[in-house]
């Protein structure tokens, strides 16, 4: 999510214009296998602790996939205001996907979600990091504090105990948490992968440089990655993969994850997809899009490779986590 700080001075996001393109494969991160047997071995599940409530999460072989709900609420503009190019139409149709998404008249509810992946070997990785505390820099415009802390002790996870945080982009309500306020990260024993583009086209005295960048380079613990990557892989009998693909446009260097289990695959997408609306119609694009062409690459892109792999989608902002595209 983001904006221009000339229309919305109460709002500070990185909007850079730079043209960039998607990626064409995951030759990279790894092969798949059918999309039959992908369907079939990714599966919901649920994680119940002590008479808590239910958090959500889907297997892809070796790997869970948790989500974790930071916070939720309205957006600061009307629908059509975020995507004016949607038609009613459009509208009528992502109703059907999303009808949490739809609150009254023309406002517009979304969700704040990180998501935790565990596996392979018990190896713990985080991808993005939520709206953060009261005083973090989302606090101007997002519903602060999160919870995700609180959401982390529900899903039995220690912050220790993460190795690798993925940041999809440095938009403030997606690296919220990664340090305190005082600028220790939250997560001391783990790497922070971003990718080098994204870091690129941040100005020196942009918030996600001096409350994430800086305090990262200053540990030792950012890891910026060139593109396309494999961050963790399954032993030989258990198969699977954790990797990131470059999906620009919503920022230029955004990247999305995708979790391979035995062929089974959930893709985190980050914002490829802001709202369900440029779920049923890739081409609308959202407002606040650093390079809306490249963004709606990215979206066609991404969604083709998902359902011809029956991938299944990880959203960050539909009130519903998770999104089968088969």
């Amino acid at each position: 999510m983001s904006e221009t700080s000339a229309e919305y001075g109460r709002r500070r996001f990185l909007l850079a214009a730079t043209a960039v393109t998607v990626a064409g494969s995951l030759s990279v991160a790894g092969q798949a296998s059918a999309a039959d047997a992908g369907r079939a071995a990714t599966r919901p599940r649920a994680v119940r602790r002590a008479g808590r409530p239910t958090v959500g999460s889907r297997s892809a072989g070796p790997f869970e996939v948790t989500a974790l709900l930071d916070a939720s609420g309205p957006f600061f503009l009307d629908r059509q205001q975020a995507f004016p190019e949607a038609t009613e139409h459009d509208w009528e149709l992502a109703r059907t996907v999303d009808p949490g998404a739809f609150g009254p008249g023309e406002t517009w509810n979304l969700d704040f979600r990180c998501f935790a992946v565990r596996g392979p070997r018990d190896r713990l990785t985080l991808v993005d990091a939520g709206v953060g505390p009261a005083g973090s820099p989302a606090s101007g415009w997002a519903p602060v504090p999160g919870r995700l802390p609180a959401e982390l002790d529900l899903a039995g996870i220690d912050p220790e105990d993460v190795d690798t945080v993925v940041l999809t982009h440095l938009h403030e309500d997606h690296f919220g948490w990664s340090v305190g306020l005082d600028g220790t990260p939250m997560f001391p024993n783990a790497r922070y992968v971003v990718q080098r583009r994204e870091v690129a086209a941040l100005d020196a005295g942009q918030d996600a440089m001096t409350y994430v960048v800086n305090p990262l380079r200053a540990t030792g613990q950012l890891d910026e990655a060139d593109g396309a990557a494999r961050l963790a892989t399954a032993g030989r009998g258990a198969g699977g993969w954790i990797g990131v693909v470059p999906t620009p446009g919503h920022t230029p260097g955004h990247q999305s994850v995708v979790v391979d289990g035995r062929g089974a695959q959930v893709i985190v997408t980050g914002d490829v997809l802001v709202h369900a609306v440029q779920l049923v119609d890739p081409a609308v694009g959202y407002r606040f899009e650093a390079d809306p062409e490249a963004a709606r690459r990215s979206r066609r892109w991404l969604l083709a490779h998902a359902r011809a792999r029956g991938a299944v989608l990880a959203t960050a902002h539909l009130t519903r986590p998770w999104t089968d595209v088969g």
